[in-house]
């Protein structure tokens, strides 16, 4: 098989900008389509004058990301929701699987999350114990508390939270086909 054939054929994670408000409009469609889709998701309580509500919205505003081969990111590029893939050297930007895997599991941890626009300068680590154990990100220090940021480099976001300074990491020295060498 051609290496053209095998990347067409071959899935791989994408990111999709969507029109404004659009997202979850965007994620029903795509899987509508039967395309697989994940839209990161936050809670948080908005105050009116008069009550208080608990609130889902995306986490990065205006991205959704697919699961795809060439023929579904096309399919996905004409539903109305979404404006067009992110394109990196005049290609469709494939976006690190462990990054994807990362991003899902920092979130499925119940923390307060904050969005980071910027890649952030730091040592790269991976978290050795504790509720974010496996997590690859970068570790800041603000107002002597560690902060775990877990970026999609792609897209130029990270998600920053909290973590104990009784948290073990490990310190990666470079990344090697998704792989990390220690």
């Amino acid at each position: 098989m051609s290496e053209t054939l095998k990347d067409i054929q071959s899935k791989s994670w994408y990111a999709l900008y969507t029109r404004p408000r659009h997202e979850f409009k965007a994620a029903e469609r795509l899987e509508a389509l039967e395309v697989q889709c994940y839209l990161p998701v936050i809670k948080r309580i908005s105050q009116w004058s008069d009550r208080k509500k608990e609130i889902s919205e995306p986490l990065i505003r205006g991205y959704i990301f697919i699961y795809a081969d060439e023929k579904e990111r096309i399919k996905s590029l004409e539903e109305s929701s979404v404006l067009r893939c992110v394109f990196d050297n005049g290609k469709p930007a494939r976006i690190p699987e462990w990054q994807m895997e990362n991003l899902v599991k920092f979130l499925d941890h119940e923390s307060e999350f904050f969005l980071y626009e910027g890649l952030l300068p730091g040592t790269k680590v991976i978290i050795r114990e504790g509720p974010f154990e496996g997590i690859i990100g970068t570790i800041q220090q603000n107002d002597n508390q560690n902060t775990l940021a877990v970026s999609i480099d792609l897209l130029n976001r990270s998600v920053l939270t909290h973590i104990s300074k009784a948290n073990r990491f490990e310190i990666v020295k470079e990344e090697i086909g998704g792989g990390v060498v220690r």
